[in-house]
């Protein structure tokens, strides 16, 4: 099982939302958080993570009220948690207050940025939603901000390319491939950051690479409802049980067990949202034997019963 993956399956990315921007001249605009955006980009979505892909030129991006980083042509800057953020075409430059708060129509739209002449920066924006609740611990071990340079040499030299020719050309199944490449993308800065962690950082990310904590991620991951104990996720992770409960509660900031029964949780909401299962029926699956004991801990992470929760979030749509 790869722990990274279920997570990013369980969480439900979704990213179909994407406009092109060329500007020239002096140039800035400042981005509001995403979730003042939500409302017209995702309605039903419970987060967004902005990101920008420079194609062409070069600009600054940051967080709002911090410096900013040099971007180039390659260049993406994710935003994982969603912040205020600014781009500009260089330091020091005011936004233009229309544009606080405001989010482009989506493909084939393009917004044109400066004083009209010819673009010398060109990036596509976009943005990918995903679940928060009941449990994403992706999210939580991603910093504010990520930059990550030359993504074109990472393998996906075409991904500029095929995202700016889908977003303008507005073909049939066009939602499907833009959603596709963006977390294609997603995944791809994820991994990138993973590969490039200091050896002294903590975190989820963190313990998918250490040899035991990973190990007993990816046996809770890989069968959730089995009846994991801390003496058998030790014994199958070659540790003692000290050392895995002291070492997994340092990387990933929590008990082995309680992790467990929150990523339950998570897979539980996932089912209950992708499939028409008995509610007994999902509970089961994610360890518990009685209906009433799930819809207990169900609630208790949620604040909902399974059931309200089903029909909550089905209403709300994808």
């Amino acid at each position: 099982m790869d722990p990274l993956s279920d997570v990013l399956r369980a969480v439900r990315l979704d990213g179909a939302y994407f406009y092109a921007v060329e500007a020239a001249g002096p140039w800035c605009v400042e981005a509001a958080a995403a979730r003042q955006l939500s409302p017209r980009i995702m309605p039903a979505a419970e987060h967004l993570i902005p990101y920008h892909i420079l194609t062409a030129g070069r600009c600054f991006g940051g967080l709002a009220g911090e410096d900013p980083v040099e971007l180039n042509a390659g260049d993406v800057l994710v935003l994982p948690h969603g912040d205020a953020h600014v781009m500009s075409s260089d330091r020091g430059i005011k936004s233009d207050p229309g544009m606080y708060g405001t989010a482009p129509a989506r493909y084939p739209h393009t917004v044109i940025l400066g004083d009209g002449g010819s673009p010398r920066t060109s990036f596509v924006c976009g943005f990918l939603a995903c679940d928060l609740r009941p449990f994403n611990p992706l999210l939580a071990s991603l910093p504010r901000r990520l930059h990550m340079r030359g993504m074109s040499s990472a393998g996906l030299g075409a991904f500029t390319r095929q995202v700016t020719e889908e977003s303008r050309a507005g073909r049939a199944g066009a939602d499907g491939v833009l959603t596709r490449l963006a977390e294609l993308m997603f995944i791809e800065v994820v991994r990138r950051y993973l590969d490039e962690l200091p050896p002294e950082q903590t975190g989820w990310l963190a313990g998918l690479r250490d040899e035991v904590v990973g190990r007993a991620l990816a046996l809770m991951h890989g069968q959730p409802g089995h009846p994991w104990t801390l003496a058998d996720l030790a014994r199958q992770a070659a540790s003692s049980r000290t050392q895995l409960a002291e070492r997994f509660t340092l990387l990933v900031g929590r008990p082995p067990m309680q992790y467990l029964a929150q990523w339950r949780m998570q897979v539980a909401a996932n089912r209950l949202l992708q499939t028409g299962a008995k509610v007994a029926t999902v509970g089961g699956e994610v360890g518990y034997d009685s209906e009433a004991a799930f819809s207990r801990a169900f609630k208790k992470a949620t604040g909902h019963s399974p059931a309200a929760w089903r029909e909550t979030r089905r209403n709300a749509g994808p």
